[in-house]
């Protein structure tokens, strides 16, 4: 599933190719995009702008109007050149809008939804602005509240939703734990208020770690490369746990274990050495 610095570029991309000019074409699969677009068409609208909140994907329209998109674990959207090939089957298309230059094609995508400004603030699952940690409206002081309202659920369960901190995912999670020795499987209510803060700031600085800002003051991921949250250019040693299950740890030597973790029996990844409950144990030990 794309997380949050992935589909920040993937906004990004669109913004630049979409923002700013009139819908030529708009066609999709999905009967209540193309009911939403008989009543009251899509084309000859403007994008005003396309952004990203977590790892949901807004595309606002002039008049009020808003596609919301998840991803997923196999949704992606993909950008063309008129008479470009492109690289997925056109059968696998789901969404399509067309300006006079460019083409920009949902594949797969599992979520779409049209709103106006009143049902996007009204919506449950799409994160509030003030909880994306690559946006300049973060707020730490309500995403600290609101996580350690979970005091009962393990740290990495709770970074995983979006409600709390919106644009951390599966990979981020493992490493976020790791950097701040915390346990994953830790209850929330034994962190220290230390603790949840340097849960919160290496959550925005790994994922962050995978943004730049351009001189355009405009945020641009690596491009090319893998995600990467230790300080090693060797792409050999991008992350610190996630995927490493049974491989030495590059700060004790310990072999990095893996586990199935919450209901949705999500893989983390975790240092036995760097990582500890309460209590000094580690779950496997």
């Amino acid at each position: 599933m794309p997380e949050g610095d992935t589909i920040f570029r993937t906004a990004r991309t669109l913004d630049r190719a979409l923002g700013g000019k009139p819908v030529t074409v708009f066609r999709s699969t999905y009967p209540n995009l193309t009911r939403f677009h008989d009543d009251a068409a899509i084309t000859g609208r403007v994008v005003e702008s396309v952004e990203a909140r977590g790892k949901w994907l807004l595309i606002h329209f002039s008049g009020g109007a808003t596609l919301a998109t998840h991803m997923l674990m196999n949704g992606s959207w993909h950008l063309y050149r008129h008479g470009e090939r492109w690289f997925k089957s056109r059968l696998d298309m789901r969404i399509l809008i067309e300006n006079s230059e460019y083409v920009a094609v949902g594949f797969k995508v599992p979520v779409a939804e049209m709103h106006t400004a009143e049902s996007l603030a009204r919506h449950a699952r799409i994160p509030a602005k003030e909880t994306d940690v690559l946006r300049g409206e973060f707020d730490a002081q309500e995403v600290t509240r609101r996580l350690v309202a979970r005091a009962g659920e393990a740290i990495a369960d709770v970074l995983l939703d979006q409600r709390v901190l919106a644009g951390v995912g599966n990979e981020f999670k493992s490493e976020i734990c790791f950097v701040t020795g915390i346990h994953p499987f830790c209850p929330v209510a034994s962190l220290s208020a230390e603790q949840v803060q340097a849960v919160i700031a290496a959550a925005r600085k790994l994922v962050g770690a995978n943004v730049l800002w351009d001189s355009g003051d405009r945020r641009v991921t690596y491009m090319g490369r893998g995600r990467r949250t230790t300080h090693s250019s060797d792409p050999a040693e991008s992350v610190w746990v996630y995927g490493r299950a049974g491989q030495p740890c590059r700060r004790c030597g310990e072999a990095i274990r893996r586990r199935m973790q919450g209901e949705a029996a999500r893989v983390t990844f975790w240092c036995p050495g760097c990582q500890r409950m309460p209590d000094g144990s580690d779950v496997d030990g």
